[in-house]
């Protein structure tokens, strides 16, 4: 082969192989926002098999369902925050199945694929959407935005209530964040949409926005982490504050022992 044909070649390949990586955004950017989409790597694969079996395990009266803002708060490698999280929760039989960077369709996946299946909890606490916000979010229309993340919350809802109908889905308001103040307009819109998906009976909407930051949206002191997004200690006790009245009205007072299962955590964590 002459050099000189080498140029066409590389040329024709990169085109090509252009054209397959526009295709295949293309692709993912047409799947509807309420269909599951799963996560494929390697560590999210083995968190969900272990959330699959901790689901068949134990006593579950309340499911925490989420990313990673909820399930920092009920893991093996956060032991503060799980400290916190038994502090309040203990005697109630609470699980934590939240995973960290799920967007709502993934979450969907993860419910579709067994991590609710059989586990008849009497609460189910949902926070969920931040990730499909995201910090580089633009201050101009956002409409579309905030019409897929909505949607895709209510298929969350119509999953959980085909498989624990007899649960109570207390649904939180999506938490301020400050690594991007343009989120914060659409973090209300999206919220007043969720408000409107309960029927403040068999779900019920919580919104403690106003206790994490002041009414501009700026978090107050101490909420969360550095990064203005993850709540530290003090935020998720103003979480625990809210919920538990919910609790002892649906549950009754704690009991003084626990049947959940073991708390689980970030397999990638263990190879440190």
């Amino acid at each position: 082969m002459k050099a000189g044909s080498v140029v066409p070649f590389s040329f024709a390949f990169t085109c090509c192989f252009l054209l397959f990586c526009l295709f295949s955004f293309g692709m993912q950017q047409a799947i509807a926002p309420d269909q599951p989409v799963p996560r494929t790597d390697p560590n999210s694969l083995t968190a969900h098999a272990e959330l699959q079996a901790k689901a068949r395990q134990g006593r579950i009266d309340i499911y925490f369902e989420g990313d990673s803002i909820t399930r920092r708060w009920g893991a093996t490698d956060y032991p503060k925050l799980l400290e916190n999280w038994n502090q309040n929760f203990f005697g109630w039989n609470a699980a934590n199945f939240g995973w960290g960077a799920d967007s709502v369709q993934n979450i969907l996946w993860r419910l579709n694929d067994g991590e609710l299946d059989g586990v008849h909890p009497k609460v189910i606490v949902l926070l969920a959407g931040t990730n499909d916000i995201g910090y580089r979010l633009s201050p101009e229309d956002d409409s579309a935005k905030v019409e897929q993340i909505t949607k895709g919350m209510e298929a969350v809802l119509k999953v959980m209530r085909e498989k624990a109908p007899d649960a109570t889905i207390i649904l939180m308001g999506i938490l301020p964040r400050n690594d991007n103040m343009a989120a914060l307009a659409t973090i209300k819109k999206i919220n007043l949409n969720l408000s409107k998906l309960a029927d403040g009976k068999r779900i019920r909407y919580l919104n403690i926005n106003d206790r994490l930051a002041d009414a501009g949206g700026v978090l107050y002191e101490g909420m969360t982490d550095p990064d203005k997004l993850h709540l530290a200690i003090k935020g998720y006790q103003v979480w625990a504050d809210a919920l538990k009245p919910i609790f002892h009205e649906l549950l009754g007072p704690p009991a003084k022992e626990d049947h959940a299962p073991p708390p689980t955590g970030n397999p990638a964590a263990r190879l440190r």
